[in-house]
């Protein structure tokens, strides 16, 4: 029937005895998805498959996959575009865009629209496994840098649950993917101390990863547009030119619950 594109379940379902982690690929490619609906089922992901998006929102409400790999080019509306709408409406669950291109411009501009991580084509199917564990890794547990003990973090008017993983101000909480939540985390962990970009990958994605010194610079700069009065002169992330950044906080502020 027209419209109608449900390819679930998949032939992931052989994996019974692994635990399996859900996810949706959105790519206009019928092979591609096939071949990696194999791969991914016999490495422990029970994957959702879509051509388009125009069903995207329906299967996220009725199947809660954990993390979305979305096509960059895609008929209708792309990648990019609806990556743009999901971060806009409050959506945080992981997104991982796969561009035909990997070069540097179309990396920096998923990360901008709120893409956690990105995979250039053409690619080996391992490659892509390896992400998607690396970021569903860093979504459900703290990121390599250890939370702060104690309870919430406030500064400013802002208050950053770390084991709830929420930042809020003035009771309203504000979405963060989980990318800009490991980068926080880590800047707020380390308070006061310049951070280089090198040292910021590591935190966030581990040792071994092979993103670029831009995706901090992209990240730094949504986290400014969430949580300064004016990111063009930042009060909290501050630069430190020749180095990398530093969160800075105010004399009375890192205040946890239970600390006197």
């Amino acid at each position: 029937m027209p419209g109608e594109a449900l390819e679930y379940p998949t032939v992931s379902m052989i994996t019974e005895n692994l635990p399996m982690r859900k996810i949706l690929l959105v790519d206009d490619d019928p092979d591609l998805r096939q071949l990696l609906a194999t791969y991914l089922g016999r490495h422990g992901f029970d994957t959702l498959l879509l051509p388009d998006t125009r069903q995207l929102d329906a299967f996220l409400e009725r199947y809660q996959p954990q993390l979305i790999v979305l096509d960059l080019m895609m008929p209708g509306e792309d990648g990019l575009a609806a990556c743009r709408r999901l971060r806009a409406r409050g959506e945080t669950r992981p997104i991982i865009m796969l561009t035909a291109r990997d070069e540097p411009v179309d990396r920096v501009i998923g990360l901008e629209m709120g893409a956690d991580d990105y995979v250039g084509k053409p690619f080996d199917p391992r490659e892509l496994a390896a992400r998607i564990d690396a970021v569903l890794r860093r979504g459900t547990q703290n990121a390599v840098t250890p939370v702060l003990r104690g309870g919430p973090y406030r500064f400013g008017a802002w208050e950053f649950d770390r084991a709830g993983r929420e930042l809020s101000r003035d009771g309203r909480t504000v979405a963060l993917t989980s990318g800009e939540f490991a980068l926080l985390n880590a800047l707020v962990s380390n308070a006061g101390q310049p951070m280089k970009r090198e040292r910021l990958l590591e935190l966030i994605h581990g040792e071994d990863s092979e993103s670029f010194d831009r995706a901090i610079d992209v990240r730094i700069h949504r986290l400014r547009r969430l949580i300064e009065n004016d990111p063009a002169h930042p009060r909290y992330l501050q630069t430190v030119w020749g180095v990398g950044y530093v969160f800075v906080p105010d004399a009375d502020d890192a205040v946890s619950d239970d600390e006197p």
